[in-house]
């Protein structure tokens, strides 16, 4: 007799279009309500009063700390990496404004010609919803351009994901993007030749958090870990979205059972994690519940070994696959994988092995890091040298002036695009 009662099956298409669906079993004790948990009008008031901004522009105090803490190949992939992106970002910046090849076929819903053409890119997931703007940062809310979200997600290799944490899946994490970000463009000129113009939302460039359009459309939910546990291949999906003014159909919200799954009988991000970054209660932030991430306990591990990812690599949906995930509980009541070595333990360079029950421990001062804006910290430094009276009269002091002078000139002409991507997201 299996331990638990299955309340719903949920049907998704395979993972590559020549896949068959698979079936995915769902457990009574498991079950909520489909889609975001929200309190909208609180939603509305945070969109409206205190507007989401990208961490692009409120901490580039960290993000120029960061390139500080690379080894020497490390620094060389990421340059090499903002300079391969830096055309992808340029031309999804200036795709809504391209227009359509030719005049839609009136009436004509494209949202399985749409799907059809992804699925065929190697877009593993596709949904459609409305883009909602209360998540739009703040220096991109005049960027956005169409109402209609097509919500797509690419798998990351499973095999060099499993390296996590070091430069090995850090390099694939960075390769991803690029590889999608490409076949979006191509998918976007698809669109184009239907009749309708396709506003590409860079995963280099985000506009927005992606993650509760996605649940909206139906292609996974939000983990303990923070990120979306797709139906496939769990957190190891990489997202973006094209907006559209396209006849589409909006997909629905789906209850996979994940949010009881992590926050009842899984929980092993949240143990396994090394800055202690991820919260063990749900809390109410920004009018949603979710599970909170810790900025300022993440960003320092990411930072310093690889870009972490441990969060993503111990999730047994990542590791296993949803189906297979489901499946055990339904039949044991067990979290698949919970407990052993094989999905729990990693090593940290330079701190060893880290098997279930163990965790690296580092002091106060691994925390530090610059906080905010890169120019409240230039001025900061400027003026404790003031009240030092390390400025000299004379020409050193006006060489001084001049330093702080360009050095705050040249962050405030930055562009924004510039950032450095990977930054846990905090919406």
């Amino acid at each position: 007799m299996p331990a638990k009662t299955i309340s719903h099956t949920v049907t998704r298409p395979g993972k590559r279009s020549s896949d068959p669906s698979v079936q995915i079993p769902v457990a009574e004790d498991l079950v909520t309500t489909p889609g975001a948990v929200q309190i909208p009008h609180d939603v509305d008031f945070y969109s409206r009063k205190y507007p989401l901004e990208s961490q692009n522009v409120t901490h580039t105090a960290d993000r120029a700390w960061v390139w500080t803490q690379y080894h020497a190949e490390e620094d060389e992939s990421h340059r090499e990496h903002e300079r391969m992106v830096a055309p992808l970002v340029e031309a999804a910046r200036r795709s809504g404004n391209i227009d359509p090849t030719v005049e839609p076929i009136p009436n004509k819903d494209v949202s399985s010609d749409v799907t059809l053409k992804a699925r065929d890119l190697g877009f593993s997931e596709v949904g459609f919803t409305h883009y909602d703007r209360r998540y739009t940062y703040q220096y991109k809310k005049k960027w956005v351009k169409f109402e209609h979200a097509i919500c797509i997600a690419y798998e990351q290799d499973y095999e060099r994901t499993q390296a996590i944490p070091g430069s090995f899946a850090e390099f694939t994490h960075f390769g991803t993007y690029r590889v999608m970000h490409q076949k979006a463009l191509m998918l976007a000129d698809f669109i184009r030749s239907l009749g309708y113009h396709a506003q590409l939302h860079s995963p280099n460039d985000n506009s927005a958090p992606y993650i509760p359009m996605f649940v909206e459309a139906g292609l996974g939910q939000l983990g303990a870990n923070g990120q979306l546990l797709s139906p496939h291949f769990g957190s190891r999906a990489r997202i973006m979205i094209i907006t559209t003014d396209a006849l589409v159909t909006y997909t629905q919200p789906i209850d996979y059972g994940v949010p009881k799954f992590c926050e009842e009988q899984c929980q092993v991000c949240i143990n396994r994690c090394p800055g202690r970054a991820l919260m063990r209660e749900k809390v109410w932030w920004r009018g949603a519940l979710k599970h909170k991430l810790l900025y300022e306990n993440c960003r320092p591990v990411m930072s310093r070994y690889s870009g972490c990812g441990i969060c993503m690599k111990v999730c047994p949906i990542q590791k296993y696959g949803m189906k297979p995930v489901m499946e055990h509980y339904v039949e044991s009541g067990e979290v698949l994988g919970k407990g052993t070595h094989e999905l729990e333990g990693y090593n940290m360079e330079g701190k060893g092995y880290f098997g279930p029950g163990k965790l690296p421990s580092f002091d106060s001062a691994f925390f530090d890091l610059p906080k905010g804006k890169l120019e409240d910290v230039l001025f900061e430094e400027f003026k404790t040298s003031l009240k030092n009276n390390e400025i000299p009269e004379g020409s050193l002091g006006d060489d001084a002036m001049r330093s702080f002078r360009e050095s705050l000139q040249k962050y405030v002409n930055a562009p924004v695009e510039d950032a450095m991507a990977g930054a846990p997201e905090e919406a």
